[in-house]
């Protein structure tokens, strides 16, 4: 997860970085290409090239070049003898014409004009505004519209039409609104609204946004291009069309088709946009700069042919339905309207192609025209070359990361490593910490030192190892207890007999006791008792090694109680004790019958040491539905605390610590009865109350 974290980040600003440098690259492209644009739109012949190609250079960081077609250099920001011999590229990054912008770069300098600029202007070069066609067609018009040439105005028209929209402006200001007067690429001012670009100025009572009528250079530059364009229709054997001029809303002028011949059938003409009005007549309320009349007049009449020309076509389609309709009479048959539908739709198909065809040779040689007119006042166009500053590399390779960019990668890497390091070491601590205490416990362990508990801190699984080895070390130590308790306490009652034996026997050799039948009697006893002690030694030896072997049989439980209180009997006699057999039903099991039998017998045996004279010892059988059977011995003795209750059937355990001989046996005795009944598959639990006796019940299966 770290690692992918860390990729992610990394990754992410890095091509963060790689995308900003990049961006800069291409904003930097786009506006070398809109300067040399603009120098070139407004200066022939590449006038101030040098200059402005070495302010560039020095405000990128890049070498930029600026080449005829066949790559004669017209501008160098490397000098005229570039360092190191660098050649330019075989491929030029763009060519700079103002008669045929490259729509891609002219786009991004939009772009980042309005994004540095935040507010209209003039500046940036683009498809809008400027002396578009204006053919009806979708072409995108690659003209720069600072190209303005012959219609840029003299100082003097400049100046009048300043001070009418001064005016214009003063009247807004007074309603309050915030305008302002700017000049469009041909001198022409216009006025805008910096907090509203979409205000309509002619509601405030105050004019157009605008300036109407034609100045004399205007008018000029008009009928120029319009003789332009008729020699080029006449050329190709169309009827000529009419220019006229319209004014954007960002003030550059633009040509629009203002007739076209009759001839062509026309579509119907779209709403002039608000934001592009013609410029012919003016009306009583807007002031105008030279005589309209003459331009007036010549709208009137093109408009006047216009109509007539439409009413001219519907008679005629309206004489063509008659006419199709007598012939069909004539014939006999009868008029379809629905096979003249299909007539009027092949000639609407026809007539439309025509149209198509018209608009695209006036488009053709209105563009011819203007290029034409243009060409002696704008600069040839020249091949552009951006390329690194020891011109290796070309403009789409040569951008490298600044200096903030590398600091900041640094920075992040850096910081990635040290975080990496820390994290690392953070877990590697916690991790080998508790490895290290396991180990340094399990050496205590193997030397026989004291284990304290390894304290497990964190979840996981080197916690659940450590509590493992925990519980593993109490158990290894509480065996280990028991070991030594139990080698004591066999060395005790292995002790006993044998001092006993051998000091009869030292003294019958030494001639101080006879070896009569009596101290014979007495050796065999305390024989007896080691043989015992080893055998239940033996039992709980095999016991424990699962190698303690049961002969089962089909057993009467209340034959084997009646058998055991048998056995028993004279010795609860001699201590005064009353022991009884007691049957609740027959019930029947499979066992070993000797091992059941020494079980029982050892619970009646230490039943009748603990039990008192006058005291009753009882051996209840009795069914547990139908699957066990039950077996308790029940005494009216002494009974046993409930702190020594559960360690009753440990190896060796006596209440009495003394173990004195008279107090208790072995302490094997309750042991070897629950080893046994485990054997045979049942239970054996305790029961006290001190004071008033114990009962033990053994709860064994049927089969």
């Amino acid at each position: 997860m770290s690692i992918a974290a860390t990729a992610w980040l990394a990754a992410q600003t890095t091509s963060g970085a790689i995308r900003q440098e990049q961006g800069q690259v291409l904003a930097d492209d786009a506006r070398i290409y809109d300067k040399l644009l603009d120098l070139a739109a407004t200066r022939p012949s590449w006038r101030g090239a040098d200059r402005t190609v070495r302010d560039l250079a020095a405000g990128t960081g890049r070498r930029i070049a600026l080449t005829t077609q066949d790559r004669k250099v017209i501008a160098d920001s490397a000098g005229p003898a570039p360092k190191h011999g660098a050649r330019l590229p075989a491929r030029a990054s763009a060519v700079v014409d103002p008669l045929a912008v490259d729509s891609t770069l002219a786009a991004a300098s939009s772009r980042t004009a309005r994004s540095g600029a935040g507010g209209s202007g003039t500046g940036g070069s683009g498809a809008e505004g400027g002396l578009g066609t204006g053919t009806g067609s979708d072409a995108v018009d690659r003209i720069d519209p600072r190209a303005v040439g012959p219609f840029r105005l003299t100082a003097s028209e400049r100046k009048g039409l300043r001070q009418i929209t001064d005016k214009a402006v003063s009247c807004l200001r007074e309603r309050g609104v915030d305008a302002k007067a700017v000049e469009g690429p041909n001198g022409r001012p216009y006025i805008t609204s910096p907090d509203d670009s979409e205000v309509q100025f002619t509601e405030y009572g105050c004019g157009p946004g605008y300036v109407g009528g034609l100045t004399p250079t205007e008018r000029r530059a008009l009928d120029k291009v319009n003789k332009l364009a008729e020699a080029c229709m006449r050329r190709k054997g169309a009827e000529p069309v009419k220019l006229g001029l319209t004014v954007s809303r960002d003030g550059a002028p633009r040509l629009y088709q203002a007739y076209v011949p009759p001839s062509a059938p026309q579509p119907i003409p779209a709403a002039t946009p608000r934001e592009e009005v013609p410029m012919g007549e003016p009306s009583m309320d807007e002031p105008s700069m030279g005589e309209p009349s003459k331009e007036g007049a010549a709208k009137k009449e093109a408009a006047a042919r216009e109509q007539a020309a439409r009413e001219g076509a519907v008679r005629n389609g309206a004489a063509k339905d008659e006419a199709t309709k007598d012939e069909a009479a004539k014939d006999g048959g009868v008029y379809s309207p629905r096979l003249d539908e299909g007539a009027r739709s092949a000639e609407d198909v026809r007539r439309q192609e025509q149209t198509d065809a018209a608009q695209a040779v006036a488009a053709n040689c209105v563009d011819s025209a203007r290029r034409e007119q243009l060409g002696p006042y704008v600069s040839s166009p020249a091949l552009l070359f951006i390329t690194s500053p020891d011109g290796s590399r070309p403009s789409e390779s040569g951008f490298q990361l600044s200096g903030a960019n590398t600091a900041r990668l640094v920075g992040l890497a850096a910081a990635v490593l040290a975080v990496t390091v820390a994290a690392t070491a953070f877990a590697a601590t916690r991790l080998t910490r508790p490895l290290r205490a396991l180990t340094m416990a399990t050496q205590r362990m193997k030397t026989g030192e004291a284990t304290e508990p390894v304290p497990a801190r964190s979840a996981g699984e080197i916690s659940q190892l450590a509590a493992a080895f925990n519980d593993m070390a109490a158990h290894r130590r509480a065996l280990e207890e028991q070991r030594k308790a139990m080698v004591s306490d066999v060395a005790h009652e292995l002790r006993t007999p044998l001092s006993n034996i051998r000091g009869w026997l030292e003294a019958a050799e030494d001639g101080v006791v006879a070896t009569d039948p009596e101290l014979v009697t007495s050796l065999l006893e305390e024989a007896l008792l080691l043989q015992h002690i080893v055998n239940d030694l033996q039992d709980l030896a095999a016991a424990d090694a699962g190698t303690l072997r049961l002969h089962r049989e089909p057993v009467c439980a209340v034959d084997l109680a009646e058998q055991v209180v048998a056995a028993h009997q004279a010795r609860a006699d001699a201590a005064g004790v009353r022991l009884t057999a007691v049957a609740d039903g027959d019930p029947w099991l499979t066992a070993d019958p000797l091992r059941l039998r020494q079980a029982i017998g050892n619970l009646v045996s230490n039943a009748i040491r603990h039990t008192p004279a006058g005291g009753e010892v009882t051996v209840l059988c009795r069914p547990v539905d139908g699957s066990s059977v039950v077996i308790e011995v029940a005494d009216t003795g002494t009974g046993i605390s409930a702190e020594d209750l559960p360690h009753v059937f440990d190896r060796f355990w006596r209440a009495d610590k003394s173990r004195t001989r008279a107090t208790g046996g072995s302490g094997l005795g309750l042991a070897i009865v629950r080893n046994l009944v485990q054997a045979h598959g049942g239970t054996v639990q305790a029961d006290s109350t001190l004071g008033k006796g114990t009962t033990f019940m053994v709860t064994l299966p049927v089969t």
